[in-house]
């Protein structure tokens, strides 16, 4: 979240006005405001406040046809085209289990949505939907594409309409602690008797809270049978090593209130500067690994034989990005994707975290 400013709608507007072409993130950051700020900044001028309803959106976003579903962090922007398909709404946990779109939503984390229509120096009206927590960061956004159905868009927008169409949002401060203060923390010998017991990989959040454990101070404290690190390098290493050989990869991007997931092989990985960048035809990964600080290969058991995954995390020990080889429900898991992390270079272990 942005350092606590308070800045008027209309000096948000002319600051925009003098800065147009800026990304809306980099605009946020240097003006010290959030992103959901500088979009209710534009109510009534090319934008229109709607209600966080995220059961109403995962209804009508079928009907919007092939779009571009985007979830980021601060150090991964996840990109996927296509329709949003199979929509499943939970209060706690909704799901789009579609071909090409496919997420995990945490409804409660969505605070405030944004219909957004912005002219380009072309001409070119591009319009999205944002949707943003409560510190005002986006947890994901939908862009329209030349093949998207703008009658369906136009009948969203109206339905999630707030009544309330403010210039002003307020943001509050996360508490993105992974830990409970007042409840002890695992022991190294409880992590593996519990580690020891995973039959799917759905259960190791579970484990984490059960045992008042964060992801990072797992993989640090279990043994080199079940994680180990990895060169810096390892995750350019593995994307291209995957390039191109048709090894379906699955690639986890998220943030408080959304995951979003590709599945699937990828072909063209480009480095440009400090971003590691995938420009595939449905999928899009911009990726900066400058912000990686550790890279671990982590090994879950299942009912169907070990799981092995490859996480990078960042100077605040969170999560960046997660990669799978992608397999079927009820097979173990691909030997080339598991040859291809068991290759990646390793730290010695007294070396990492």
């Amino acid at each position: 979240m942005p350092d606590a400013r308070t800045l008027a709608p209309d000096e948000i507007r002319r600051l925009r006005a003098e800065h147009p072409e800026m990304r809306e993130r980099d605009f946020a950051r240097i003006h010290r405001i959030s992103e959901a700020e500088l979009a209710a900044a534009f109510v009534g001028a090319g934008v229109v406040r709607l209600r966080p309803d995220v059961e109403a959106f995962l209804e009508g976003a079928p009907a919007l046809g092939e779009v571009m579903a985007l979830t980021r962090n601060e150090s991964a922007v996840h990109e996927k085209i296509g329709p949003y398909e199979n929509a499943k709404f939970n209060p706690h946990a909704a799901i789009v289990l579609g071909d090409q779109i496919d997420l995990r939503i945490f409804p409660g984390k969505w605070a405030s949505a944004f219909a957004v229509e912005k002219t380009e120096a072309s001409g070119e009206i591009k319009r999205s939907l944002q949707f943003f927590d409560a510190a005002g960061d986006a947890v994901h956004k939908v862009h329209l594409r030349p093949a998207s159905q703008l009658s369906a868009y136009a009948a969203l927008v109206e339905r999630l309409r707030a009544d309330e169409q403010s210039q002003t949002q307020a943001v509050v401060a996360i508490d993105d602690s992974e830990v409970r203060a007042d409840a002890p923390v695992g022991t190294p010998a409880e992590l593996r008797a519990a580690w020891d017991k995973l039959t799917d990989t759905h259960q190791f959040f579970p484990m984490l809270k059960k045992l008042n454990l964060s992801r990072h101070q797992a993989v640090t404290t279990i043994d080199g049978d079940y994680a180990w690190p990895l060169d810096l390098g390892a995750t350019q290493g593995m994307l291209e090593g995957a390039a191109g050989t048709g090894l379906p990869i699955m690639a986890f991007v998220g943030n408080r209130g959304c995951i979003q997931i590709h599945a699937g092989p990828i072909e063209t990985v480009k480095p440009m500067g400090p971003w590691l960048n995938i420009m595939d035809e449905s999928f899009h990964m911009h990726l900066r690994l400058d912000h990686i600080t550790e890279v671990w290969a982590v090994r879950k058991p299942t009912a169907d034989g070990h799981v092995t995954s490859l996480e990078a995390f960042g100077a605040d020990n969170r999560l960046i990005i997660q990669f799978f080889g992608q397999r079927e429900e009820g097979t173990d898991e691909r030997a080339a994707w598991r040859g291809l992390i068991e290759a990646l270079p390793r730290l010695d272990r007294s070396n990492a975290a």
